[in-house]
């Protein structure tokens, strides 16, 4: 479920007007139990009327894409949009190459990138996990996982923020917040924080922020010049150790 969450999401941010998954049975244990959840007879009459909204068995599409997640490789972005993205092991591309070469230029510009640039090994100051987007406990533990042992690079800053009050009771009854601890993360309380720079968890100056949140837009992480690389958790807890973005498989 909470990967959905993070498809749901993320699908808005790329330029859908609805991010939705049918309701099956895993949406229904997800439910079951919670507060606020009908109990008893009124969970299984809800449950079953949340089913059937789904689409139609024999519903038509205009266009229909088949992802093979097997065959992805991680990705960052490298301008400042969530589409402006590239696989880890890519290079920057160059405005020739783009549908709109003023859109590119612009990006690179501000983000003080080349065309044809690599963008692993691209160093970071910041390192962000957390957000409504990737901060829930399944995000947590698998950076936990890739941080556990080791220790955040000594120029990068490094925060966990849990995405609500009850992932962060769970996380902390894991003993994960002392995971990150251990690694140089700061453990924080759920919130926004970095992902939207309304607090003092802001870039400064030029920083560039290795973020597990949604949006990389100019200034949206407090400072009209910081440079925003959404990556997942993984990734960004990944670049936090080694002081700059790399490709958390040959971390893991």
């Amino acid at each position: 479920m909470d990967e959905r969450m993070t498809m749901c999401n993320m699908s808005i941010e790329g330029g859908a007007r609805v991010g939705y998954i049918n309701p099956d049975d895993t949406t229904v244990e997800y439910v079951r139990g919670r507060p606020f959840a009908p109990a008893a007879a009124d969970f299984d009459r809800m449950a079953a009327w949340w089913k059937s909204m789904a689409s139609d068995a024999n519903a038509v599409y205009d266009d229909e894409v088949e992802i093979k997640a097997a065959e992805l490789t991680p990705i960052v972005t490298w301008g400042v949009n969530p589409g402006q993205s590239i696989g880890v092991g890519d290079r920057v591309p160059a405005p020739a190459q783009a549908a709109d070469p003023k859109a590119v230029t612009d990006a690179l510009s501000y983000m003080g990138l080349t065309a044809g640039q690599s963008i692993q090994g691209l160093k970071v100051d910041v390192a962000f996990i957390g957000s409504c987007t990737n901060g829930r406990l399944s995000d947590l533990r698998e950076a936990a996982r890739i941080v556990k042992g080791k220790h955040v690079a000594s120029h990068v800053t490094a925060l966990v923020v849990p995405g609500s009050a009850s992932v962060k009771k769970a996380a902390e009854a894991e003993g994960l917040d002392a995971v990150f601890r251990d690694a140089g993360f700061e453990w924080r309380s759920a919130g926004c924080s970095m992902c939207l720079g309304m607090n003092p968890d802001k870039l400064q100056g030029d920083q560039v922020c290795a973020a597990s949140s949604n949006r990389n837009f100019k200034g949206r992480q407090g400072s009209p010049t910081g440079r925003t690389l959404l990556m997942s958790p993984a990734m960004v807890a990944a670049a936090a150790l080694a002081g700059e973005v790399t490709d958390v498989r040959k971390v893991a």
